[in-house]
């Protein structure tokens, strides 16, 4: 299966701050643009860093009101993450404010492997590198979640090429595939029990799948053979090595 590429929903043109951007030019940026973080680059456009509105806000936050005495940091006795604080309160330049190393992911990532480091890291968009690690791009949930837009019939299509046919090298017409508003209903007989998992597993990280409705059933259960022992064909030799 060729699934999509970060590369083919990112965004080229990409808003980015360097290690000495001063605080209210990053602040600039980020309101003229409408983002809420950026990727902090060196001079080779390798990312070193993410700057964000919480960022500058924690600097505000420590910022004392008129009638307040200004804080007094002592740094001995902190803990790393009240340093960083710390440190970020009288940041006055992005390479200080930012939040380092970044989260980041590569072009030739899949779509369904960004959503992962997404949800992993509690972040809403991610630096996209090349092979050599530069900067080359930036994808947003609202990038991935496109890939959900994917039509029902084209989905269908996929799954027949190829999961059954390709992967499993099954006559299409002895599966029934229907698909509802991302959800793919798989029915009728196949030979070996590891042959249904595998159709599942398949279906399921197709792009586009919202859910697999498994309707399947089996002649022989081989869940207690060797993988080595079965006849399998196709990219399902992979697959079944997995299960």
């Amino acid at each position: 299966m060729n699934n999509q590429k970060v590369g083919s929903v990112m965004t080229t043109e990409v808003i980015r701050a360097e290690y000495g951007t001063p605080f209210k030019a990053v602040a600039r940026l980020l309101a003229e643009h409408r983002v809420s973080g950026m990727p902090v680059v060196d001079d080779d456009e390798h990312v070193i860093g993410v700057v964000s509105e919480t960022d500058l806000m924690a600097h505000q936050a420590a910022t004392p009101l008129a009638h307040e005495p200004a804080p007094r940091f002592r740094l001995v006795g902190l803990t790393p993450r009240a340093r960083r604080r710390a440190a970020k309160a009288r940041a006055r330049m992005a390479g200080r404010l930012m939040t380092s190393p970044a989260v980041s992911v590569h072009a030739e990532d899949t779509v369904v492997e960004a959503a992962r480091t997404m949800v992993e890291h509690r972040v809403n968009r991610l630096p996209v590198l090349d092979e050599e690690d530069r900067l080359v791009g930036i994808v947003t949930r609202h990038d991935l979640l496109g890939t959900f837009l994917r039509p029902d019939a084209e989905i269908r299509e996929e799954v027949i090429r190829e999961v059954l046919e390709r992967g499993l090298w099954l006559v299409s017409r002895s599966i029934d595939v229907t698909v509802t508003e991302g959800v793919v209903t798989m029915e009728g007989q196949m030979e070996r029990k590891s042959e249904t998992e595998i159709a599942v597993a398949m279906t399921r990280r197709t792009d586009g799948v919202v859910d697999v409705v498994n309707r399947l059933t089996h002649r022989f259960d081989d869940s207690g053979v060797k993988a080595d022992t079965r006849e399998m064909g196709g990219v399902a030799d992979d697959w079944l090595r997995r299960l």
